[in-house]
């Protein structure tokens, strides 16, 4: 009896040791990656964005302006084949316009979609915020990205939203995410690729190029914390 119990201590030890372990290994990778983004004292200085971006989607080249307002509000204006349309979301509602897709005004965004992109009003990379949020991580090992060494971590809301981040193993920097969500009773998956970081004037470190499924998006130029009228985050009458 006395050696089964010390097997049985020793086992658990051995346990309650690899978990110890797991989420030191975790910590550390978060906290190296916040370190190679600017660090979290310049990013909590951030209050709002506004960002100049080129996207390329099915042959058209398209031309964003992007306004954020921390926690509060978005606003994307779209200027694509000599139209303008723009996407507003706020942390209660939203509208999209779409002239070439034949709308005449902006159209109210479903509650459902509302509440699907909260996240994007939060200007701060998500591992800066996810503790307040409630999210819930996990470290699932490593893995390759197109020959790139990656920690790969998920990342789960309290709405059981899925995201899966990889992280470069030499600079810590997110190289792609893959996003699972209900929306509309529909399951989508959404995969993004990033690139090109650089350091702003600000000390904040932002990928200037994205890869997603909706296609290839360069940033341009970025204005960190200047003063944007709430009035923007409304539909034109």
């Amino acid at each position: 009896m006395k050696s089964t119990l010390s097997i049985l201590t020793l086992l658990l030890c051995g346990v309650f040791m690899s978990f110890q372990s797991q989420a030191q290994t975790l910590d550390e990778i978060i906290n190296k990656h916040i370190e190679a983004i600017g660090g979290a004292e310049n990013w909590k200085k951030i209050k709002s964005m506004k960002s100049q971006a080129i996207m390329k989607a099915q042959g058209a080249e398209i031309k964003l302006t992007i306004y954020q307002i921390h926690k509060k509000a978005m606003r994307v204006d779209i200027d694509v084949m000599g139209m303008q349309g723009y996407q507003i979301l706020t942390d209660k509602e939203g509208w999209n316009f779409s002239p070439w897709g034949g709308q005449s005004k902006a159209e109210p965004l479903t509650a459902d979609d509302v509440k699907q992109s909260q996240d994007q009003l939060n200007i701060l990379d998500e591992f800066l915020t996810y503790k307040e949020h409630g999210k819930k991580l996990e470290f699932l090992g490593k893995d390759d990205v197109e020959g790139t060494e990656c920690f790969k971590i998920s990342m789960t809301d309290k709405d059981n939203k899925v995201t899966t981040y990889y992280l470069n193993t030499a600079d810590y920097h997110i190289v792609k995410s893959t996003t699972k969500a209900t929306i509309n009773g529909k399951e989508i998956e959404s995969n993004s690729t990033y690139g090109n970081y650089k350091k702003l004037d600000a000390g904040i470190v932002l990928p200037m190029n994205t890869n997603s499924d909706m296609g290839d998006m360069e940033i341009t130029q970025v204005e960190v914390n200047p003063t944007i009228q709430e009035s923007l985050f409304s539909p034109a009458k």
